[in-house]
């Protein structure tokens, strides 16, 4: 499926895409808020586009992080000759990686550029790093988001020389290919709906449907090497066990922390600043005292997009509860993944709207 990718993003022109929802409804920037509420149809789909592309960014920053872990765990595996197989299947995963990035680039930044003449969500900058710093994380993958500084470096050296630790970070792996199917599994039941009917499939649904299908074989690897693999080698030692129990703790902690009010159906955060200029683009034309007052009627108070996020949000717990099963090396804090348990009540994600926009409404007007 890897070449179909290809091929729609090549011939992708937004212009014959866009009087289509490319998902369901609720998979729209800002769904169930005030915004989206007394917004157009038009404006509507504009906001299931965007949805698309921002969450394609972010899944094309997680594919980043893992050509790179790839390539540092088949260093583990290699001196092994029994797996000579299995490094070179997951060679095969990067090179798929690589064009996955590529079509998701390429669609998202055309998108942006049709609907605002600039891309305000494509690669961002800030001139203010240490204000920015939590809104930019997602665009680092959930790798990026995961580790930090010289615990993530400490990490990459150890996965390479530990067949065990390289097993294990298929663990990580498999809670990100399980986040990813939350979301595609929707969009392909979309697809699979629309060809039955004979009716006109958007290129990027079609491009999600035949994704999930590739990253399929991605999710059989990781549940291989994760459940079985590992039993190959060697108990973990405590320095191994700790280590993997890092991980998980920091992807609860950094990555699974709650429910986003502007990306329904993932933790991925608000990015307010962004959301903040795209109010003031041609699409919605507002002043820069609307787009204030309107953030805070959309993220200040309950809505329905928040409990679509929480249904999503307590799916993908379950999900992942499932899978960690049997991994008797992590904590029960871990294995029950207690922390993300903890955050995903629509009353805390309220609470932390309202903490969020004082703080980038001070900003805005300082």
């Amino acid at each position: 499926y890897t070449e179909k990718i290809d091929q729609l993003s090549k011939n992708f022109d937004y212009s014959s895409n866009s009087n289509y929802y490319w998902g369901e409804p609720e998979l729209s920037l800002l769904y169930g808020t005030p915004l989206y509420e007394a917004a157009s149809p038009s404006q509507q789909k504009a906001l299931n586009h965007i949805y698309w592309a921002l969450d394609y960014y972010f899944i094309a920053a997680t594919e980043t992080n893992t050509i790179l872990f790839n390539e540092v765990t088949a260093n583990a595996f290699f001196p092994f000759d029994d797996y000579e197989v299995l490094c070179h299947a997951l060679d095969l995963e990067t090179n798929q990686e690589r064009y996955h990035i590529r079509a998701f680039h390429t669609i998202g930044i055309k998108t942006e550029l049709a609907l605002m003449g600039e891309t305000l969500f494509h690669c961002p900058r800030s001139t203010k790093p240490q204000e920015m710093d939590k809104t930019l994380a997602a665009f680092k993958g959930m790798g990026g988001r995961a580790g930090s500084g010289f615990g993530s470096h400490v990490y990459n050296i150890s996965l390479s020389n530990s067949p065990f630790l390289a097993s294990q970070y298929y663990v990580a792996r498999g809670i990100g290919n399980l986040n990813l199917k939350s979301r595609e599994s929707t969009l392909s039941q979309v697809y699979k709906r629309l060809e039955k009917k004979g009716e006109f499939i958007p290129t990027p649904t079609a491009v999600s449907r035949y994704h999930l299908l590739d990253e399929s074989f991605h999710t059989a690897t990781s549940q291989l090497i994760s459940h079985e693999i590992y039993k190959d080698f060697p108990q973990p030692n405590i320095w191994e066990k700790y280590l993997a129990n890092q991980v998980i703790y920091r992807l609860q902690s950094n990555v699974f922390n709650g429910l986003s009010t502007t990306l329904p159906a993932t933790c991925a955060g608000n990015f307010m600043p962004m959301v903040y200029k795209l109010l003031q683009t041609p699409i919605f034309g507002m002043s820069k005292q609307e787009a204030l007052l309107m953030m805070e009627k959309c993220f200040c108070q309950e809505n329905e997009g928040l409990h679509v996020t929480a249904k999503y949000y307590q799916r993908l717990l379950s999900d992942i509860r499932k899978f960690l099963e049997g991994l008797d090396y992590l904590s029960p804090v871990n294995r029950e993944m207690r922390l993300m348990a903890s955050s995903g009540s629509v009353e805390k994600a309220v609470a932390n709207n309202i903490r969020e926009f004082k703080q980038f409404s001070r900003s805005v007007k300082r």
